[in-house]
């Protein structure tokens, strides 16, 4: 099930709340502690077609209440006499007010600047409470954070178990929590109405993440980071399962280190790691083997669990080398239009690195440039490039220009990437907001440049991947209208 929270600030707005979200979960959480005049529950859930859980936490437990306890205490016991499903409370709390009727208690241990230590402490805790559901909140912004969370989801226990996962892991937990058979996960109505910064919207869930089909045999290819090309990459690979009706999905996660993370995916079964261009290189540790440009470049998009163990591959320069060629007219894959031709790179992380040893293989002159002229020093010294000083971009001729950076900012100084540096003719690739166009991208289509267009060079590598993963082609249809225009 899902469960959307409401927390209205008027009896009126409450009735509207409830409503538009019945059409898109299996629970709402009513939460009364923003109210600002005292309630009529009974009225207020009175016309809900869905099941109710109410709830009303402190400040300390992340709520908004601002008056005393003891009104807090008889705002939930008046709560509990309008008989919705479940009541939230806290198990301090829960001791103060018996049970009700068919209402069930929900207890809840919160969290809110660090996990929870002792999961076995809190069941004890709760059966004390008498509860009938337990609930536990805490900080979820890496895979380890989420960790004790996720292994008190999973195991069998006396009593069921929901979580709500605070951060950019809170998604991996949902995921998670369904197909490990939480009794219900938790999602924000709409944009703007999350209950922390990046609770995944229902939407989210369905469109993105086709949460309805995971199940206890659904299996996770494991996707690190939350950026645009994260979204993007999970979206058209969840589609391409999907229409193959495939039991597969792809699971976002960050991590901190990977000292355990080997360990962690065995557990989730986790097969495969797609890296997002920020993980390239911080993901590289979990690889025992590695095809020849992840190995030189140390940077890696993908990541295969193999018998002898993890292999580190390296696939978005074919792509973005694909979408270059074509736009320089190659007609054959035989023909190299990059022989010989001046190329810069503007970057001087992996994927710059990656794009450089590919670069040069085909025997083009490669140049890099960088915000970090030192950083792009050792790169080119890594690679046998040459470098040019941030100072002398301007007046460097080129052929093409590729660049993985939004910008050349630097520690405080910013520096945007100017215009002048394109001219007409110039073969030009933008990979800095994959599968979205820069303006920068805008300006060199404008200023006659042959650009190799984002959204295509995104396709291909993505088609790729699930190549890699399936052995199959990706549908065609896997793939927006709108990601196909841009």
């Amino acid at each position: 099930m899902i469960c959307i929270s409401v927390t209205p600030e008027s009896r009126q707005l409450a009735k509207v709340d409830i409503h538009n979200a019945a059409k898109q979960c299996d629970l709402i959480e009513l939460c009364l502690d923003r109210l600002h005049k005292e309630p009529d529950v009974k009225d207020m859930i009175s016309g809900s077609k869905k099941p109710i859980l109410i709830s009303c936490r402190r400040q300390e437990e992340g709520g908004h209440f601002k008056g005393t306890e003891e009104e807090r205490l008889m705002l939930l016991r008046q709560a509990i006499l309008a008989n919705p499903a479940y009541v939230e409370m806290d198990a301090e709390t829960a001791h103060k007010i018996p049970r009700f009727g068919k209402v069930q208690r929900v207890i809840s241990f919160v969290s809110l600047d660090r996990p929870l230590g002792d999961i076995n402490h809190i069941f004890d805790e709760a059966v004390a409470a008498k509860a009938d559901v337990i609930k536990c909140t805490w900080p979820t912004q890496t895979l380890e954070a989420a960790w004790p969370l996720l292994a008190a989801v999973s195991q069998k226990r006396s009593l069921p178990v929901v979580g709500l996962g605070l951060g950019r892991c809170g998604l991996t937990f949902s995921l998670l929590g369904r197909k490990y058979g939480s009794p219900w996960i938790y999602a924000a109505l709409e944009k703007g109405m999350e209950a922390f910064p990046g609770q995944p919207t229902v939407g989210d869930l369905d469109t993105l993440y086709r949460w309805r089909e995971v199940g206890p045999k659904t299996r996770f290819i494991g996707l690190a980071g939350f950026n645009a090309t994260s979204v993007a990459t999970a979206r058209v690979l969840n589609a391409a399962f999907d229409k193959l009706d495939m039991n597969t999905r792809c699971l976002p996660f960050d991590f901190k280190t990977t000292d355990q993370l080997a360990k962690m995916l065995d557990i989730l079964k986790v097969p495969a790691v797609i890296a997002t261009p920020e993980f390239g290189r911080a993901i590289l540790p979990l690889a025992q083997h590695f095809d020849d440009i992840a190995k030189q470049a140390q940077y890696a998009d993908l990541l295969l669990k193999q018998p002898e163990g993890w292999t580190a591959y390296n696939l978005l320069w074919k792509a973005a080398l694909k979408g270059v060629e074509d736009k320089l007219g190659r007609k054959s894959p035989e023909e190299r239009p990059l022989e010989r031709r001046n190329t810069i790179i503007l970057g001087s992380g992996g994927l710059a690195q990656a794009l450089a040893l590919a670069v040069k293989k085909r025997n083009g002159l490669v140049s890099v440039c960088s915000g970090d002229d030192e950083a792009a020093q050792r790169l080119a010294a890594a690679v046998e490039i040459r470098c040019v000083p941030n100072a002398k971009l301007y007046e460097t001729l080129c052929d093409v220009v590729l660049t993985t950076v939004p910008n050349l900012d630097y520690r405080f100084k910013k520096t945007p990437i100017n215009p002048s540096l394109l001219r007409p003719g110039m073969a030009f690739l933008d990979l800095s907001d994959m599968p979205g166009e820069s303006s920068l991208c805008a300006e060199a289509r404008g200023r006659g440049c042959k650009v190799a267009e984002p959204s295509e060079v995104f396709a291909d590598y993505v088609s790729m991947i699930f190549k890699s993963l399936t052995g199959k082609e990706i549908p065609a249809d896997a793939f927006p209208p709108v990601l196909l225009t841009e």
